[in-house]
């Protein structure tokens, strides 16, 4: 059997299989499909990265979609699920050692904003990593892969590059792409700037920006509230009370990436 020079779409094995090779021996052909990358291909995937693998199956694992093997286990899920985890160990190491006069509740924003599906998947594009991503049939007349498949490959990656040579070459791969953003949503102000979050994501994933709309206010002069909504394409997102405007419109985005599940519950400690 030729070796395949192309790896980034699997359509024209995946019709192969299909048409000329019995159902019992179509997953094995997938994994050997899977596992033996091109050569040059995989030299490429690891001059990005900036690593040699001693696994080299581990770049293939990584950068398998879930659509393109029959067997979930076969694609890049699990180490998705444990680079998750390397990449906010590290990103809370760095923030703790980094800025060291900030509160936990600050150091929980600046985390929430550099671990979340719109910044991850800005740093694999970046890279150039999704050109290479194995998807299935259905996923290949996409024009542009959805925020959330370029952010899972990341973390992929980080996984891949732990298991084939431990947490400090992990680390510092994530540094050496994470860094600047850190540096950046510090000289930002970004601390608790959850609309500065939502901005970033909004335009990433729908190329609309947040509108923020005033419904109402409660209140004496000197001790007002107000409630603030976003708008995003159209779509309403849950209100937010605050005293003053600002406050009220930090709670608002809060809610809106809460909804669209950028920031997890825990993420505002009550504090915007």
């Amino acid at each position: 059997m030729e070796r395949v020079t192309k790896i980034a779409r699997t359509s024209d094995i995946r019709h192969l299989l299909a048409e000329y090779v019995p159902c019992q021996f179509r997953s094995r052909i997938r994994v050997w499909y899977t596992v033996n990358m091109d050569i040059d291909v995989l030299h490429q995937i690891e001059q990005i990265l900036g690593h040699q693998f001693a696994d080299e199956a581990l770049i293939a694992k990584a950068f398998t979609h879930s659509s393109a093997v029959d067997n979930r286990l076969d694609s890049n899920e699990r180490l998705e699920f444990l680079g998750d985890a390397i990449l906010a160990i590290v990103i809370c190491q760095t923030l703790f050692e980094q800025f060291r006069e900030y509160p936990e509740g600050e150091l929980t924003k600046l985390k929430s904003m550099l671990v979340s599906r719109g910044t991850c998947a800005r740093v694999a594009r970046q890279l150039g990593l999704p050109a290479y991503l194995i998807v299935g049939k259905g996923m290949i007349s996409s024009k542009a892969l959805p925020t959330s498949l370029a952010a899972g490959l990341l973390e992929a990656v980080i996984a891949a590059i732990y298991i084939d040579s431990g947490f400090e070459t992990a680390q510092d791969f994530i540094l050496r792409n994470f860094n600047a953003l850190i540096e950046q949503v510090n000289a930002e102000e970004a601390r608790g700037n959850y609309k500065s979050l939502l901005q970033q994501y909004a335009q990433e994933q729908f190329n609309a920006a947040p509108m923020y709309v005033l419904l109402d206010e409660k209140g004496p002069d000197h001790n007002k509230c107000f409630e603030s909504e976003v708008v995003i394409d159209q779509r309403h997102y849950p209100s937010a009370w605050g005293p003053n405007k600002k406050e009220a419109e930090q709670k608002a985005a809060y809610n809106a990436l809460l909804e669209l599940g950028v920031v997890r519950q825990n993420d505002m400690r009550g504090d915007a």
